[in-house]
């Protein structure tokens, strides 16, 4: 059993003995720890915080620590019960809220919940922010108010439509162009909200939508991470189906996987690809992913004359490096889009609107649109590390022996080859160098990864 604290939030297993799982006191000493620290921004405030879960198993309970505890700090709270991660990021400009909280471990399985903590503009919290809110955590030092001040709750179950309709309002977004490609698609919601959601949003394009999965019950019914391995279900759901493609989603609806007409992956790292291709043909400018995520968005960006920028690994820091470079769309490669347009979080919801919109208008198959891409193959590897081994010195190191590459420090050590690169990031909880590597095959992108791997423990030795 686990609790990690983070500067994103904390995120635990239910059940448990207190400080080493996320058990109900944990979750109370975190939500007061969030309540402080937006009270000490706004010291006098009526705050206000929109709250939402995915459909776990624990996520009532823990939404009712968690509400029932900023109640007791004076702070107002906006419950939209069953969400996904970018309704409530949608939500609470649109509520003027103070802040946002989402009850959700991702991709993880379902003994698994977090409290995901996000600012005034509905965007995660910054590293400085998240050290603040853990050292008050630590602290335990809280105020709560007086039976007079308490917050009160609200409900609102109206945001799924509202999320709904501001994807169909997009200027790239277009109904009708959608409708009359006349697609079929399989939906795999794994169970949660996208269950909910997706079909929604589908049916309201003039999809005819297969659903798998899609009761919000919490219970997975396979690991809820969008990898090949787990989706072996709707890829033969599709071809049984005759259906034009199948869209997976995980727990909080922010990654999002396709599955081509013949059964196989569109791959998750293309997801960017095809959004961006679309998006940059519309509205020429720049993009970002993170140091982590395959080339082929440099690539495609480069083809529609734009400029691609890397940036570290992190939500928060791809968003931050669309700011400042004026993206028009970014993300992450495990199938997070982030369109500005909309708003700066990674939506899945945004991102089917937009895939079906490229589909539409290129009349094309799946399986030919994945063809039309540069095909790029990934090796994810790690290297364990006795704990006396300095990471840091072996990176420097490994800096030094390639100086004549392209190398980018901002986070870890990423070398760029010619046809290749490596990605060496250390873990910030076990000593451990992950080595991700991408190459124009994956015969070639193993081999780089073990050949870096035995450069990085003949360092160590």
């Amino acid at each position: 059993m686990t609790l990690i604290k983070s500067i994103s939030g904390i995120r635990g297993t239910i059940g448990g003995q207190t400080g080493d799982n996320l058990t109900p006191l944990d979750a109370v000493k975190f939500a007061a720890a969030y309540g402080a620290f937006l009270t000490q921004q706004q010291p006098g405030k009526k705050l206000k915080v929109v709250i939402g879960r995915d459909a776990r198993i624990s996520g009532e309970m823990i939404q009712n620590l968690v509400s029932s505890t900023l109640i007791g700090m004076g702070i107002d709270v906006i419950d939209l019960s069953l969400s996904t991660t970018p309704t409530v990021e949608i939500a609470v400009p649109l509520e003027k809220a103070d802040g946002g909280i989402i009850l959700t471990a991702s991709h993880n399985p379902k003994q698994w919940n977090a409290l995901k903590l996000l600012n005034a503009r509905g965007e995660f919290l910054n590293a400085a922010e998240g050290e603040t809110i853990l050292s008050l955590a630590e602290k335990e030092d809280f105020t709560f108010a007086q039976v007079d001040d308490l917050g009160q709750l609200t409900v609102n179950d109206s945001y799924f439509d509202i999320h709904i309709d501001e994807v169909l309002d997009l200027p790239l977004v277009d109904r009708d162009t959608i409708a009359k490609a006349k697609f079929k698609v399989v939906v795999d919601g794994v169970n949660s909200t996208g269950g909910i959601v997706m079909p929604k949003l589908l049916k309201e394009l003039g999809v005819e939508v297969i659903e798998l999965y899609c009761e919000p019950n919490g219970h997975f019914p396979h690991n809820p991470e969008p990898l090949k391995e787990h989706l072996k279900d709707i890829c033969e759901l599709v071809v049984r189906e005759n259906a034009d493609l199948g869209i997976v989603v995980d727990p909080d609806v922010d990654r999002l996987a396709f599955i081509a007409e013949d059964g196989e992956m569109f791959g998750e790292e293309y997801t960017l690809v095809a959004c961006a291709d679309y998006v940059l043909g519309k509205t020429p400018g720049n993009t970002v992913s993170n140091l982590s995520s395959t080339r082929a968005l440099r690539d495609v960006t480069e083809k529609h004359k734009g400029t691609y920028t890397a940036a570290a690994v992190g939500e928060v820091n791809v968003v931050a490096q669309m700011k400042e470079s004026r993206a028009v769309i970014g993300g992450e490669g495990n199938g997070g889009i982030i369109y500005p347009e909309s708003h700066f979080g990674r939506d899945a919801l945004v991102g089917t609107a937009l895939f079906l919109m490229l589909l539409a208008e290129k009349k094309v198959k799946v399986s030919d649109l994945r063809k039309s891409y540069p095909s790029y193959f990934m090796s994810k590897k790690k290297i364990e590390l006795t704990p006396e081994i300095d990471v840091d010195s072996i990176l420097k190191k490994m800096e030094d022996k390639y100086r004549e590459e392209d190398a980018n420090t901002i986070d870890g050590l990423k070398i760029d080859f010619e046809k290749s690169w490596v990605h060496m990031r250390k873990s910030n909880t076990e000593p451990i160098i992950r080595v991700y590597t991408e190459a124009p095959s994956q015969e070639e992108a193993d081999s780089l990864a073990d050949r870096v791997m035995a450069e990085i423990r003949a360092l160590a030795s």
